[in-house]
């Protein structure tokens, strides 16, 4: 049986669209976690990426004892927001509470240290797993003299600026 061409292109493009994605997150250390609390309001919260296999999957560390994970345990549905100086990435998906202890030594690091108490052998450390379903993101390449002029530009011709963005499925 042979492949149709379009099939493989879509599967190129959607490769090429999570490798932006993981660029884009990857220098962004700092993300904000928002879960849905008991009474239904979003609840968001700063936290380190760990690491990001950019399989679809980010890891975090956080204690069990944590509100956030009290909320990925009652409803698994999350959003993880990256943002730069030129560039934002939204993932939705499902997040899962792991207690893996080779893991969180493998992703510790002095950084973690710095926020949460007794390393992690402390039964009060935990991972969150998150595996993203979709991913958008919004890119404005280019140094701040590109971008300041694309502003000027989009001001002068009344024509808005249009910065890269695409959604990407990344629940296969």
């Amino acid at each position: 049986m042979t492949e149709n061409p379009q099939d493989s292109q879509g599967r190129q493009d959607g490769q090429e669209q999570e490798a932006k994605v993981r660029e884009l997150i990857k220098d962004t250390r700092l993300a904000m976690l928002t879960s849905i609390g008991p009474d239904g309001r979003l609840e968001s919260k700063p936290m380190a990426t760990q690491d990001v296999e950019f399989d679809g999957d980010v890891w975090f560390i956080a204690e069990r004892d944590s509100h956030k994970v009290r909320n990925i345990t009652a409803n698994p549905h999350v959003n993880v927001a990256y943002a730069s100086h030129d560039s934002w990435v939204s993932l939705s998906g499902r997040a899962e509470v792991l207690d893996d202890r080779a893991k969180l030594e493998e992703l510790w690091n002095t950084f973690t240290g710095a926020w949460l108490e007794g390393g992690p052998e402390n039964p009060n450390n935990i991972l969150i797993k998150v595996n993203a379903e979709s991913a958008e993101y919004w890119d404005t390449p280019g140094s701040k003299v590109t971008q300041v002029a694309n502003l000027v530009k989009a001001k002068v011709t009344g024509k808005r600026l249009e910065p890269d963005n695409e959604v990407v499925d990344l629940d296969r």
